[in-house]
């Protein structure tokens, strides 16, 4: 067949040669065909035709002008506006009609099939006929493949009610769970490792087919009904989670940064996206299989469409329920929702956190390398949201404290949220100021969040006394013998005069800052002042006792020397020749061990002595 166009459209003709006696109208497509083979093949197509000829026999024989009507006026005219797959499957039937052979694909067996049941090919009229050629097709061929089956299923979008009606979306479908069922679960993953725009497949060890990804061009009615056979079957309940996870992520918009572009106002297509949203929401497992990165940003974007859209609040629990679960894989990013409640001032949706932070403290099992992750997730959600001016105090403090005393090593995150809150909220009062650092635990402060602390003047004066009281408790501790800890802030600054007079000159501006305080706290400025100086008192022991450690090493070290080189003066040195006598060269150093032993050593002789 040869096409060529018309001013109305294209036109397709017979190459035979022969001058065509039918016209059939397809959508806008013409074919000039020819009665006969269409006739031998087609059974409504034979009725159709002699139908017309019979009305053109009956107005021949009333009108003898009709024998100077042309040809083409004589030609059988039939039209099909609605017909399965278009013109290029009427094409490829027509092409049947002449015999001449068509490939059958997964993608064109299911328009065929459709063809053949509306032009009445059937083995009964012709034998080997269209419809009879595509069922064999269909069972032999696509349904004994994943890959087949589903590329058949998407075909059938545009061909409904006659694909559902004769069986083949069915078909398919059953197909498709059978086989995914008979797949190792295992293969399943939808990895925390893949990036957002990386293709996540389900493989198959032998085939490798990226099924998954061709699922999600499935329309909405046709994947909620998969979906529902594959829950009917029992299937992998991580698979279901990931091919709705997958399916969202391509239709919903909003899910990525990609897709939050304005979008033109279509009051139909929101109300069609809240639709799908609450679907795949509805179909999801009871439980969360999918734990990753990827799963909880996906969920998050569906949670904000949500809001916008204005989902039911069931939709709205679902999602946050699944993210609590998985708190862990949040970003930062993630969890800066803009509020679109009119009744909530702020400028994030802080109680939808708190919300997540609930069901997550309520799902996890006391893992430390857990909770420290999301503890520092909050505290840095903290210092975002400590910017909003109509976040109130008591908010800001119950997401603070909402968190496990061991979900933070240290609070040097917190400390610097709440000087970010107290900074951005100049007006509040002191009682509030003091609720807001009374979250804060002293006792985990390093030295370089107390020495920022003690500095601060927007922090109240109890807690400027308390982080005066815990640092002077583990400079204490560090005379004792726990250096370590105390120097990992202070060690550089204190091995220098320069850095040890900064310290004093720092301590006595904090000290002079506040010697003008009176009012009813006078007791309290009292003792603030006292706890400075004797700190200042502590560092300077500390100064006095380090530099005679490091004189006695220095005198040890030389004596070290001094007895290894005289002990080289002879096999058995000219000490032990004289005196009877022998030193050991490992002398005193600074070590506690050494120490010990010496002592133990001393008293050894002692005993000795007195025995």
């Amino acid at each position: 067949m040869a096409a060529a166009t018309n001013p109305k459209g294209q036109a397709w003709f017979c190459s035979t040669g022969l001058p065509s006696d039918v016209v059939v109208d397809v959508d806008d497509m013409t074919f000039h065909l020819h009665k006969f083979p269409l006739m031998a093949k087609s059974k409504k197509l034979h009725e159709l035709i002699t139908e017309q000829e019979a009305n053109l026999a009956s107005q021949t024989a009333e009108n003898e002008t009709a024998k100077t009507m042309e040809e083409e006026e004589r030609s059988c005219h039939v039209k099909f506006p609605d017909f399965p797959g278009g013109p290029k499957t009427f094409e490829a039937a027509a092409k049947f009609c002449y015999a001449v052979k068509i490939e059958l694909t997964s993608s064109n067996v299911a328009p065929l099939r459709c063809a053949g049941e509306v032009l009445e090919m059937f083995e009964d009229y012709c034998e080997d006929n269209l419809v009879s050629k595509t069922e064999r097709f269909l069972s032999q061929t696509v349904l004994r493949n994943l890959g087949d089956s589903i590329e058949t299923l998407k075909s059938c979008e545009h061909l409904m009610p006659g694909a559902k009606n004769l069986g083949i979306v069915e078909k398919c479908i059953d197909s498709i769970s059978t086989k995914v069922l008979a797949m190792d679960p295992a293969l399943s993953v939808l990895a925390s490792e893949t990036p957002v725009n990386e293709t996540v497949t389900l493989a198959n060890t032998n085939r490798g087919e990226l099924w998954i990804e061709e699922l999600i061009f499935l329309n909405p009615q046709l994947f909620t009904r998969l979906i529902t056979a594959m829950k009917g079957q029992n299937l992998n309940n991580e698979v279901i989670e990931i091919c709705l996870l997958r399916y969202a992520k391509k239709h919903i918009p909003g899910i990525t940064r990609a897709t939050r572009k304005p979008q033109p106002s279509n009051k139909h297509s929101e109300i069609d996206q809240k639709e799908l949203l609450e679907t795949i929401v509805t179909n999801f497992p009871q439980q969360t299989y999918t734990r990753s990165a990827l799963a909880v940003k996906i969920l998050f974007g569906m949670l904000r469409t949500a809001n916008i859209l204005n989902a039911s609040d069931e939709c709205k629990a679902t999602l946050e329920t699944k993210i609590g679960y998985q708190f862990e894989h949040a970003s930062l990013d993630d969890l800066l929702m803009p509020s679109y409640s009119y009744l909530s001032e702020t400028l994030y949706d802080v109680d939808c956190v708190q919300r997540m932070l609930a069901k997550f403290l309520h799902s996890v099992d006391n893992r430390l390398a857990v909770l420290h992750i999301v503890g520092k997730l909050i505290d840095g959600y903290l210092s975002e949201i400590a910017l909003d001016a109509n976040l109130k105090p008591d908010k800001f403090c119950e997401l603070a404290v909402a968190l496990p005393e061991q979900a933070r090593v240290y609070d040097d995150s917190l400390y610097r949220s709440v000087d970010v809150y107290i900074k951005a909220h100049p007006w509040i009062t002191e009682a509030d100021r003091e609720r807001v650092s009374g979250v804060l635990d002293c006792r985990k402060l390093t030295l370089e969040a107390c020495t920022h602390a003690a500095q601060n003047e927007r922090l109240p004066l109890r807690a400027v006394v308390q982080v005066l009281f815990f640092e002077q408790l583990q400079l204490r501790q560090a005379i004792a013998g726990t250096l370590m800890a105390a120097d990992i802030g202070l060690e550089d600054m204190e091995r220098s005069p320069g850095g040890r007079q900064e310290m004093v000159e720092r301590d006595e501006t904090v000290v002079e800052a506040f010697s003008s305080f009176t009012g009813p706290n006078e007791e309290e400025n009292v003792t603030w002042r006292a706890a400075v100086r004797e700190n200042r008192v502590l560092r300077v022991g500390m100064d006095t006792m380090r530099n005679r450690v490091h004189e006695l090493e220095r005198e040890c070290t030389t004596m070290k020397k001094a007895i290894e080189k005289i002990d080289k003066g002879g096999p058995a040195g000219w000490l032990t020749k004289k005196f009877g006598c022998a030193f050991k060269t490992q002398v005193c150093v600074s070590h506690k061990a050494t120490v010990v032993e010496t002592r133990k050593s001393r008293a050894r002789r002692t005993h000795n002595k007195s025995s």
